[in-house]
């Protein structure tokens, strides 16, 4: 390479002088042409220089750019796009110019030069517009994925992975479902609920992405239930109030003696959040009767007063807000009911029989007009409350729910002819089914939904246990 440098700058240097130099051999005496002979050896020398030092310099650039093409795939294509684009359009032809007599610019190098750069730039619009469609590909996959989450939380995780969305690790899941964007958080709480190893890692990880530190109970749950919405499975509940006690007392370890204590006083809570804001409920606790509720749950022991009086204030001031799945509708809600199907019902003041589409789900039954319709037109929870068969003259097969426990009438509203809500005021509401094998099929659903509450057993066995180390130390 330097042999050709050398004579392609002595021949331009020869041509130069033979052309252009004003001052003829004859016309110098011997020491002035011996000077002049010593300056172009030298200008000769310094054209060689600074092109051997251009060369060197884009030699090392392609020899790193190439030690950087060596390396993995992941770590070439996390470099900016327009510097690798860059270097793999432009190395080479650099190094082909330095190739040639580089003091000869003229015009047609001129326009070489804006040919090189028109292309490379049309290649980094192609490749921007590439890198855009891609980008537009992937943004498409994770709205898909989200929807069929948001169906079908399983399936919706795994169609993430498959298009390498996710991660196979309860951490990248985790912060999926905790980032929360587009999901629903019913379906959030189903999939964090799931009894599974891997599942119950994820629960793990999601619950280590909240910080409780410093902050009261109340304030905790706040935050904690606001992140999904809690599933309808006691097994379920259980499982993520467990995570959330543990996690509460590992970053407050000096509020509770154990995370069962915890466990049972965040209970209390949701209870007296709903005891005191439930339009239905018309006995409201007062400070005494939580704080009576609550003794004895610390280890055998009692909590401060102060503490459980101002949990109480807190709750009573500020309800807990229900996170609502977009839509802000109850169609949620009538997913995968205990039992659903048509009923003639008897109205209260008017006693006669309209058909309704009912569906029994979350120890509540709803009744609709339409089996189209998102809102009910009733709601009964089953509450203090009771079903046997019954007899009427109109209607066979019937059944009907009455009040118990000493109630007078039963809990309940529905929309009257204007669409506002107004609350029920049934004593008995009687239905009639089309077979008595179907009433009794109700009967036997109804009683199930109204007898079992997972709650308080689950609550009844956590205090005992909160009460075990005290009583088996006397």
């Amino acid at each position: 390479m330097i042999s050709e440098f050398e004579n392609l700058s002595l021949g331009g240097s020869n041509a130069a002088s033979s052309h252009a130099d004003p001052f003829t051999h004859s016309e110098l005496t011997t020491e002035q042409q011996k000077t002049l002979i010593d300056i172009r050896r030298r200008k000769t020398e310094l054209l060689l220089e600074i092109q051997l030092s251009r060369c060197q310099t884009v030699v090392a650039l392609a020899h790193v750019f190439s030690r950087l093409r060596s390396l993995a795939g992941s770590v070439w294509r996390a470099m900016c796009l327009h510097v690798r684009l860059i270097c793999e359009a432009l190395w080479w032809p650099v190094l082909l110019r330095c190739a040639r007599a580089t003091h000869n610019y003229d015009d047609d190098y001129d326009q070489q030069l804006k040919d090189e750069l028109g292309e490379v730039v049309a290649e980094l619009e192609a490749l921007d517009g590439q890198e855009e469609c891609k980008q537009n590909s992937k943004a498409k996959q994770m709205s898909i994925g989200r929807k069929k989450f948001n169906m079908d939380p399983k399936k919706g995780i795994e169609y993430l992975y498959e298009n390498g969305l996710l991660q196979r690790t309860p951490e990248d899941v985790a912060q999926f479902l905790h980032k929360g964007e587009g999901l629903s958080k019913t379906a959030i709480g189903d999939y964090l609920g799931e009894r599974s190893e891997f599942n119950e890692a994820v629960l793990r990880a999601f619950v280590e992405l909240h910080d409780f530190t410093d902050l009261i109970l109340v304030q905790a749950l706040r935050q904690f239930l606001w992140s999904f919405r809690l599933p309808g499975e006691a097994q379920k509940i259980d499982r993520m109030m467990e995570s959330f006690a543990q996690r509460y007392c590992q970053l407050n370890p000096d509020i509770f003696t154990n995370a069962d204590t915890c466990y049972v006083l965040s209970f209390a809570i949701i209870m007296l959040n709903t005891s005191l804001h439930n339009p239905s409920v018309k006995d409201k606790p007062s400070p005494e009767q939580f704080v009576a509720m609550n003794r004895g749950i610390n280890n055998g022991g009692d909590l401060p007063q102060e503490l459980l009086l101002s949990l109480y204030e807190s709750i009573k001031t500020e309800p807990f807000k229900i996170p609502e799945d977009d839509g802000n509708d109850l169609m949620h809600t009538f997913f995968n009911p205990d039992k659903e199907g048509w009923l003639w019902k008897q109205g209260g003041r008017y006693k006669s029989w309209k058909r309704r589409w009912f569906i029994l789900n979350d120890n509540c039954l709803y009744y609709f007009e339409y089996t189209t319709d998102k809102e009910p037109r009733g709601i009964i929870p089953l509450e203090n409350i009771s079903v046997r068969p019954a007899s009427d003259r109109q209607r066979p097969h019937c059944l009907e729910l009455y009040a118990s426990g000493g109630a007078d009438l039963i809990k309940a509203c529905k929309t009257d002819s204007e669409g506002k809500v107004v609350e029920g005021k049934h004593t008995v509401y009687r239905m009639s089914a089309s077979t008595a094998e179907e009433r009794d099929e109700w009967i036997e659903c109804l009683r199930r939904s109204i007898s079992h509450n997972p709650f308080y057993d689950m609550l009844a066995q956590r205090k005992k246990k909160a009460q075990h180390s005290v009583h088996s130390a006397h």
